[in-house]
């Protein structure tokens, strides 16, 4: 029986690893399919505390890794398929065959951002496609940019994204927005952000193969295609968390995060969760790196007060 299973790798999950693994609690870390989390398809992130000159997502994921290795954390690259929280010890499905045994849980599967799922938008998530205006607007001064979206995400990364770059288009599939009158209000009065309704985008259009070009559109109304130059594309539509496994068994809030108790401590004694799962605000490896140190130390206290 294993004393903790993390579920997840991306900075949360890792970060809580290496405490883990350093209070001497060998954790099995689960890195499910997208190892290193969502910092796997971004390429510079300047913004991680300790990295002047900057380090590209990929590689500070391998060190993460690396470091948790070192103290003892056993990272497999398989995904939890089923997990059992009725009883103690829980019990943990790896890719829908072996079941492992385990004192606690520590969730931290991330989220997903939404995408429009387009094969050329998927190509260049990373080259000029982001959904992280925070990660990248820096890398975006003085180009013309387009964002996706009605709701108040999307107001948010345009309102940000105008502090680098030159100009920002709202492309919207309906003919009114969904944010809230102070985020419209906000994004109407900012005179670097236009607006283009009931736009459909068709194609993200590069000319190098691995830059942002511009895009190919659509109107709704009058079917007409038109074409949009600029250099980058930041989708506003959302996050999903990735919590199927976890449906009926801990308690989610009504957009399907995991909801805390006290701490990073869930509806389950004995399970805690961290990074993005938990959290629809910041969605930033610093603060997902963090709540893993968090969920680590509550866990390791966990296990200090309870024996299976």
């Amino acid at each position: 029986m294993r004393n903790v299973v993390i579920i997840g790798s991306g900075p949360a999950g890792l970060t809580a690893a290496i405490y883990t693994a350093r209070a001497g609690l060998e954790p099995l870390v689960l890195e499910g399919v997208q190892p290193g989390g969502q910092l796997t398809q971004t390429t510079e992130i300047e913004n991680f505390p300790g990295f002047p000159e900057g380090i590209q997502g990929p590689e500070l994921m391998d060190k993460l890794r690396e470091q948790a290795q070192r103290f003892g954390a056993e990272c497999v690259f398989s995904m939890a398929s089923k997990v059992e929280l009725g009883d103690r010890p829980f019990r943990v499905q790896i890719d829908e065959a072996e079941w492992v045994e385990t004192a606690s849980v520590i969730v931290a599967t991330g989220a997903s951002a939404q995408y429009l799922g387009l094969p050329s938008e998927q190509r260049l998530i990373g080259h000029g496609v982001s959904a992280c205006a925070t990660c990248d607007g820096f890398f975006f001064k003085g180009k013309d940019v387009a964002v996706i979206g009605g709701g108040d995400t999307a107001m948010e990364e345009a309102i940000f994204l105008t502090r680098f770059a030159s100009t920002v288009t709202v492309l919207h599939r309906r003919d009114r927005l969904r944010a809230s009158k102070t985020m419209q209000e906000r994004a109407f009065a900012n005179p670097k952000i236009a607006f283009r309704w009931n736009t459909q985008v068709l194609e993200v259009l590069t000319e190098t193969g691995h830059d942002v070009a511009g895009l190919r559109l659509k109107d709704a109304l009058s079917g007409e295609e038109s074409t949009l130059p600029l250099q980058g594309l930041f989708l506003g539509i959302g996050h999903k968390p990735n919590t199927e496994v976890f449906k009926g068994l801990l308690e989610l809030d009504d957009n399907g995060y995991v909801v805390t108790k006290r701490h990073t401590q869930t509806s389950v004694a004995g399970v805690f969760a961290c990074g993005d799962v938990v959290d629809s605000r910041y969605r930033q490896a610093i603060t997902a790196a963090g709540t893993g140190c968090s969920a680590a130390i509550d866990c390791e206290r966990y296990l200090e007060e309870h024996s299976v």
